[in-house]
């Protein structure tokens, strides 16, 4: 997994150079794994930004501007939540391409979904906004190597 998510990253991180973009990542489910996953890879300072760890749903409301009417009704796990999340690192100059991380890990869920391995990615790229849901087995840690690697393949999706 480590290698195709190397793959995957330095990829997206070629792509995003060769257009003169900026990217940062905005994580719940992940942590920190996938702006990790970025700056394992060597010159990704050219690209890579910043990275928010909004573990909370108050991190999520101030760091990110997500709707704290969506995260009351919803929950942090959502689509919106996911989208509002990309689009919230797209505020900052430098940043073209917002990626996002939400989902419950295990081994419980929370007060809107008991669903283990539910997992939203929201990519914000130029004016093209999109949410991938996802349902990934495994126990916990499986489960966010295999968010991350679907971020980054979703991403680049997108930027190519």
């Amino acid at each position: 997994m480590q290698e195709r998510q190397d793959r995957l990253a330095q990829a997206l991180l070629r792509a995003l150079a060769a257009r003169g973009h900026g990217m940062a990542v905005a994580e719940s489910l992940t942590g920190g794994m996938l702006a990790n996953a970025l700056v394992r890879i060597p010159g990704a300072s050219r690209v890579f930004q910043a990275g928010v760890v909004a573990y909370c749903n108050r991190a999520k409301a101030d760091m990110l501007g997500v709707s704290a009417g969506d995260l009351t009704t919803l929950g942090a796990v959502s689509e919106p939540v996911a989208r509002q999340m990309a689009l919230g690192l797209l505020v900052a100059p430098g940043i073209d391409l917002g990626l996002s991380t939400t989902g419950i890990a295990g081994p419980t869920g929370d007060a809107f979904c008991s669903t283990i391995g539910l997992t939203y990615i929201g990519v914000a790229y130029g004016k093209k906004v999109e949410v991938f849901e996802h349902l990934f087995e495994g126990d916990r840690e499986s489960i966010r190597q295999q968010a991350v690697e679907a971020a980054l393949r979703h991403a680049l999706d997108i930027v190519k």
